[in-house]
């Protein structure tokens, strides 16, 4: 038998790239999960990604640790407040960390390359999203071909990166049942941007919103939601 391909998985803790987690081993591969700690405030996400490698057991899982500016985003500056209950009002939220994808999927390709790995997965999406640039089609479609172009394995043909991002175009709504129907755990998942102290979500913030919309359109019970 032979073994199982190899994958990166950028694994954040929130639903979304745990859904991606999932896919990846739906899909046969054997998974090498990636986090990062980038300074962000709701470090929570990090316990949550540990929790999630504990239960769903990839091949391996790295944390790493990346110097952001504390400057230039609501989730990196500790003085800065995170929105509330603004949906949708800015075409770029504050919480916009600046590279933050593109150093993500960078880190991904050098783990992949010596790996033998052709597929990073990362949750990006295209619809339930918060308007941030490096989730866009565009960028990730640009990125796997500078992937193909900069390294040794696709210049000589051994292989040819694929950026996969299978909630791209999925609704939040849709991500939801796509996690039910595999397995995830919900509680192991962390989506807010502004915690309180033991992990609670706000229920206010951009991405506690999505997630309790896409909840509630897809008719399932969040373990999170206490009120």
């Amino acid at each position: 038998m032979s073994a199982s391909p190899p994958a990166v998985v950028l694994l954040s803790g929130g639903l979304d790239s745990a859904t991606c987690l999932l896919v990846a081993r739906s899909e046969g591969f054997a998974v090498h999960a990636l986090s990062f700690d980038y300074g962000q405030r709701h470090r929570i996400e990090l316990e949550r990604a540990r929790a999630l490698a504990n239960r769903y057991g990839p091949a391996a899982h790295r944390v790493l640790p990346l110097d952001l500016p504390d400057r230039g985003s609501a989730l990196t500056d500790p003085s800065a407040e995170i929105p509330k209950d603004a949906l949708g009002r800015e075409p770029i939220p504050s919480t916009y960390v600046p590279a933050r994808n593109t150093l993500f999927l960078a880190h991904a390709l050098a783990w992949a390359e010596p790996l033998g790995a052709r597929d990073i997965f990362l949750g990006a999406n295209a619809l339930d999203y918060s308007g941030y640039p490096d989730c866009r089609p565009e960028f990730l479609e640009a990125f796997e071909k500078m992937a193909n172009l900069a390294t040794k394995a696709g210049i000589e043909g051994k292989s040819a990166f694929r950026i996969r991002a299978p909630l791209l175009r999925l609704t939040k709504k849709e991500i939801v049942l796509l996690a039910q129907t595999l397995g995830l755990d919900f509680s192991l998942t962390s989506s807010c941007y502004d915690p309180k102290p033991g992990g609670r979500p706000c229920d206010r913030c951009d991405s506690c919103l999505l997630r309790a919309r896409g909840f509630r359109e897809a008719g399932v019970s969040d373990p999170l939601d206490l009120r």
